[in-house]
């Protein structure tokens, strides 16, 4: 899963349980974006806007942490906290001060993005002038006496 704040996106790798299979299934469909605020000095979290099937266990989530608490609130860690969770996964690479930094600990109303994958736009294209040959509409190289449609350049040739 992706977690994109503030247009900065980080990987989290997700556990396998009955949680983030629901949750995958809804990012499937499309991204995700909830309003999260800090908490007790040691994560942002806020409401999903719909339940998941919680399997709460006592734990002491950690600096990274992904959890889902209530089935229907998700809290993301940048200290640590013991309470009965259900842990979702956890944000891939950041140290602790790193993730203070990205979750925006000690603020309020962040906008979060939950998605499964990271493109969240294209800005701009660009085209390989060097490879500006004849194809079919297959996507094949199309020879010099290919007859049909042809495509040159971007655009559509009847040969």
């Amino acid at each position: 899963m992706y977690i994109t704040i503030d247009g900065r996106t980080e990987s989290a790798t997700l556990t396998d349980n009955a949680a983030t299979r629901a949750l995958t299934a809804r990012l499937e469909e499309a991204p995700i974006t909830v309003t999260l605020n800090s908490s007790g000095g040691f994560e942002i979290w806020g409401a999903l806007g719909f339940t998941l099937p919680a399997s709460n266990k006592q734990m002491t989530a950690q600096p990274g942490d992904i959890i889902l608490y209530g089935g229907s609130n998700i809290c993301m860690f940048y200290g640590s906290n013991s309470w009965s969770y259900t842990l979702l996964g956890r944000i891939d690479g950041l140290s602790e001060s790193e993730l203070r930094a990205f979750l925006k600990a000690g603020k309020s109303n962040i906008s979060v993005t939950l998605s499964l994958n990271q493109t969240t736009g294209i800005r701009q294209t660009e085209s390989d002038e060097r490879k500006s040959g004849e194809y079919t509409l297959q996507g094949t190289i199309a020879q010099a006496r290919t007859k049909g449609i042809i495509i040159k350049n971007g655009k559509k040739i009847i040969r």
